[in-house]
């Protein structure tokens, strides 16, 4: 990401209603907080996008490889958005869904993508799991943490 884009974020950050934004692209990763005492941190990733757990994660503390967190109602986990963006369920208009309720899905399967500043995102499933519900629209805009898959470990 060069610095002409990080700073057309942060202007972007500081016009919208957001609090932070997470971006994840291959090496790279970028936690923006508005209201936040820390600064804005830039840390290199694993490549795989991960879903982080349901507590805020601080500007000084990006970890990409914790559990997905519980689901409010009707049992099983939460895959949550590890970042802002528009969700997709498929590579495009046209083809089948990554996934669907019952699928079996093996961990680094692909399970959605996330557009972020224009850049497709995939989302990978972080372990072994059944999809139960998909609790996003397809092309829905999502907040970081919006719960996206109702799983279950299997």
């Amino acid at each position: 990401m060069t610095f002409e884009e990080i700073k057309e974020l942060v202007e972007v950050l500081d016009k919208s209603s957001l609090a932070s934004i997470k971006i994840t692209k291959e090496d790279f990763s970028i936690y923006l907080n508005k209201y936040g005492k820390a600064a804005p941190v830039a840390a290199p990733v694993a490549p795989a996008i991960s879903a982080p757990a349901a507590a805020p994660v601080s500007a000084s503390a990006v970890d990409a490889s914790e559990a997905p967190v519980a689901a409010p109602a009707k049992g099983g986990e939460c895959i949550p958005s590890p970042m802002v963006g528009t969700f997709y369920k498929s590579p495009s208009p046209d083809s089948a869904a990554f996934v669907k309720p019952g699928d079996i899905v093996k961990k680094g399967q692909t399970l959605a993508i996330i557009e972020a500043m224009k850049i497709m995102n995939e989302l990978e499933a972080e372990f072994d799991c059944k999809i139960l519900e998909i609790l996003a629209d397809d092309g829905q805009v999502i907040e970081y943490d919006t719960p996206l898959f109702r799983i279950e470990k299997v």
